[in-house]
This record gives structure tokens, C-alpha cells and sequence, in this order.
């Protein structure tokens, strides 16, 4: 079985586009997001972490356009929401999915900026699963039809292996053919049992693994975010580690 994986996975890897350099000189779009990045919605402590995390490039790289049907997965307290919908506001649509009640849906109502910005109809439910820190997520319907791209922000390692299943199909089910997933998280050793320390970090070749179960293909890979001083053995929130932590950037496509 671990050789049939691993077959799986070189073969990914061989068919997929590999990383892309962004150009220095900014695109229209570029432009666009970085004008988003600017906005007075976004607190102190959000912009500071843009030298980080690199949002420009990184949805440059997930394929996303004005005029598409994007929805964002699990958006906690918005911080790529509020780069989403300024850049989609006239020509394209943001959709929030997943655990909206508690943060993002009171912004996108107290703040008018966002107010073209639709909650889902989802019928997902998150409860605590067996091991503490990891949800099931029971879901058949991400509630919109024909999108252009999904996207979800360090957020699979949250979920246990079935609530992974169940929310990949659901995407695929989303998605117009040929549609797009881009997928961002910690990155944790292939195959290393879990631990306290790996706990917010999930294994890259599983992931590519478990969406390409759901149908979908990999589409390119990047190096982004790769950190060669993290030695992968930290828990993803200590000082030695945090803001510095090695993340794997995958886009996946929708081929039927």
C-alpha cells in the first residue's frame, strides 16, 4: 500500500506545473490586490503580516480573477476575506463557507466594505472528534453551484481524515469542470505518527493523496513558503517557530 502511495504521489508531482516566479512588475490584477492589502478594513496586525504571508503572490498563484465565483473555506476571523472582496467586489462573487457565525459573519455585517460578501447555504456541521484539536466535519453541500476556485487557508490539519473526505467531495461537487482548489497548511514529515508537537501540521503527500481520491487532479505546486530553518519538529505556535513555519501551496483542478 505505501509503495502504491507513493507511486501515486511521484506521479502527481511529475504531471504538475512546478513553482512560479511572480513577475516583479505588478499585473492589473496584482495591482488590485495590492490595493486591497492597503485598505483601512485591515488592522495593524493584519498588514504586518503580509511580508509573511505573501497574499499577492499567493493568490496570484491559485489562479484567482475579478470575475470569478470564489469561495473561501473555514475564514476564522476574515484576514483573506477582507483581501478577497475588495478584488472580486465588482466583477465577481465571495462566498464564505464553514464556521462563519462566530467571527466573519458580524464583520461582513458591521462592515460596509464587505457587504457584497455571501455566507454559503452550507450543511456543514463541525463537532469535536475523538482526539482533542481535530474536528469531524459531516457536510455534503458547500450550498454553490459552478465555482471558479476554493481555497482554504491552514486549515485541513483541523479536521480528522474522514472530515477531510467529506469536505474535498464537497468542493469537487462545487466546482465547474475545470475549476480550481488551492490549498495552504503547515507542513509535517511524511509519515510521522502524530505528536503534540505536529499536531496543527499535516503531511503533504497525504494531502495530495486524499484530494486527488476526490477526483481531482494536481495541478502545480509551489516553494513559496518553503523555510529551510524549520526543522519540521516544533509545534507550529512556539516563538522558536511561529511566522516561520514551512507550508506547502498546492492548486488542484477539477477534470472530468
Amino acid at each position: 500500500m505505501r509503495r502504491l502511495l507513493t507511486a501515486a504521489v511521484l506521479v502527481a508531482f511529475a504531471t504538475a506545473a512546478p513553482a512560479q516566479f511572480m513577475p516583479e512588475k505588478l499585473t492589473p490584477l496584482g495591482e488590485k490586490i495590492e490595493a486591497a492589502m492597503k485598505s483601512d478594513i485591515r488592522t495593524a496586525d493584519e498588514k504586518a503580516r503580509d511580508a509573511e504571508r505573501k497574499p499577492r503572490q499567493k493568490l496570484e498563484f491559485m489562479g484567482l480573477k475579478e470575475d470569478m465565483r470564489v469561495i473561501e473555506l473555514i475564514p476564522s476571523g476574515g484576514w483573506f476575506t477582507k483581501i478577497l472582496a475588495p478584488v472580486l467586489a465588482d466583477k465577481g462573487e465571495l462566498y464564505v463557507a464553514i464556521g462563519t457565525e462566530r467571527a466573519v459573519a458580524p464583520l461582513i455585517k458591521n462592515t460596509p466594505a464587505l457587504s457584497k460578501v455571501k455566507i454559503a447555504p452550507t450543511d456543514a456541521k463541525m463537532v469535536m472528534g475523538q482526539q482533542m484539536g481535530f474536528f469531524d466535519l459531516e457536510i455534503t453541500t458547500l450550498g454553490v453551484n459552478d465555482a471558479d476556485l476554493v481555497v482554504t487557508f491552514r486549515n485541513l490539519h483541523n479536521l480528522t481524515a474522514k472530515g477531510r473526505a467529506n469536505l474535498n467531495q464537497a468542493v469537487w461537487n462545487s466546482l465547474k469542470p475545470g475549476g480550481l482548489y488551492g490549498v495552504v497548511d503547515h507542513t509535517r514529515r511524511h509519515n510521522e505518527p502524530a505528536s503534540p508537537e505536529n499536531g496543527r501540521r499535516i503531511d503533504p503527500v497525504l494531502v495530495i493523496k486524499e484530494i486527488q481520491d476526490a477526483g481531482f487532479i494536481l495541478d502545480r505546486y509551489s516553494n513559496l513558503h518553503y523555510k529551510p530553518d524549520d526543522e519540521l519538529r516544533y509545534e507550529v505556535g512556539r516563538k522558536t517557530v511561529t511566522g516561520n513555519t514551512d507550508r506547502f501551496l498546492m492548486v488542484f483542478r477539477k477534470v472530468e
